[in-house]
Formats: structure tokens, sequence, C-alpha cells
């Protein structure tokens, strides 16, 4: 679940000052949210990633000040990355169904390609809540409520995302 290496206090200053118009807090920010961005942006918006993760930015950077809670930033930043990773991904609609070939071995270059090749099949949504579950660990409820969906809406999407991972995979 992100950086574990995140100071709060240290993030906290940052944020301040950066949103008082420090170009060097600015600058120590975005090295530490651009790996962040650029994880959660990359199984979502896929071909398209570092398009969405430059937009999540940007949207950060010309919406810092509204950020009250400093403390917040990693999940404010979280809300935005998922948003425009999604919106980027609906955009560009990729739908590209690629054959899978053998199984590669665990841990394989070629297993990591594979599962990128199916996300791919997914919808930008089914990839979101799968990212947000999977990777970032969100129970139902808070991913429903980043995505702007109902709970109920977030466990039926999650159930056919995997369901759909599943038969994508096993294709």
């Amino acid at each position: 679940m992100g950086d574990a290496s995140r100071d709060p206090d240290e993030i906290a200053d940052l944020v301040r000052s950066a949103q008082h118009g420090d170009a060097i807090a600015m600058n120590a920010l975005l090295d530490r949210l651009t790996p962040y961005v650029g994880r959660l942006c990359g199984p979502i918006a896929l071909q398209d990633s570092a398009d969405a993760a430059q937009e999540a930015l940007i949207s950060v950077f010309q919406n810092l000040k509204a950020l009250n809670e400093p403390a917040a930033l990693y999940g404010w930043v979280r809300r935005i990355a998922v948003r425009e990773a999604v919106r980027v991904a609906q955009r560009s609609a990729r739908a590209r169904p690629a054959e899978l070939a053998e199984l590669p071995a665990p841990g394989s270059p070629e297993l990591a390609a594979d599962i990128r090749d199916v996300l791919d099949r997914l919808s930008p949504e089914h990839r979101a809540i799968l990212v947000l579950r999977e990777i970032e660990g969100l129970d139902e409820k808070d991913a429903a409520q980043l995505l702007h969906i109902s709970p109920g809406a977030a466990k039926s999407r999650l159930s056919r995302a995997r369901s759909s991972f599943r038969k994508a995979w096993s294709s």
C-alpha cells in the first residue's frame, strides 16, 4: 500500500511549503509522488499510463492549495490518480484482445507481459476496482467511495472484474 518510508510530519511540512509556493518543496513532492502515481495509473491506463500519470500530477499540483489536511496527501492523490487513469483509459478505448500463448513460469517477464495483456482486455472500470482492491488493499466501501459508486456496485463490479480476468486468463 504505497511507500512505507513516508514520514507523515515531513510530508505535511512539504505540502504546506508547496501550498505557499516553495518550488523546492514542490519538486520534492513531485519526486515522492511520481512513482506512487505511476504505480496506480499503470495497471488502469495501460499503454496510456504515462499520460494518465502526467494528467494526475498536473491536477494534484493545480489543486494542492485545496488540500486542507496535508496528512491526507496520499489518499487525496490516490483519488485523483485513479480518476485520471480511468478517464484516460476510457478516452483511448483500448480493446485489443490478444491470444495468450503458453503460460510462463511465475516471476518470469513473460508472465508480467501476459498479465498486462489480460488487464488490457478489461474495461478501465474493472481495472480500477482490481487495482484498488488487489494492489492498494482498499475494501469495497473505500473503493466505492473513491470511484463514486455505491458499495454494492463496487462489490458487483469487483466480482465481474475478477470473473472477466479469470475468463481472459484461461482463454
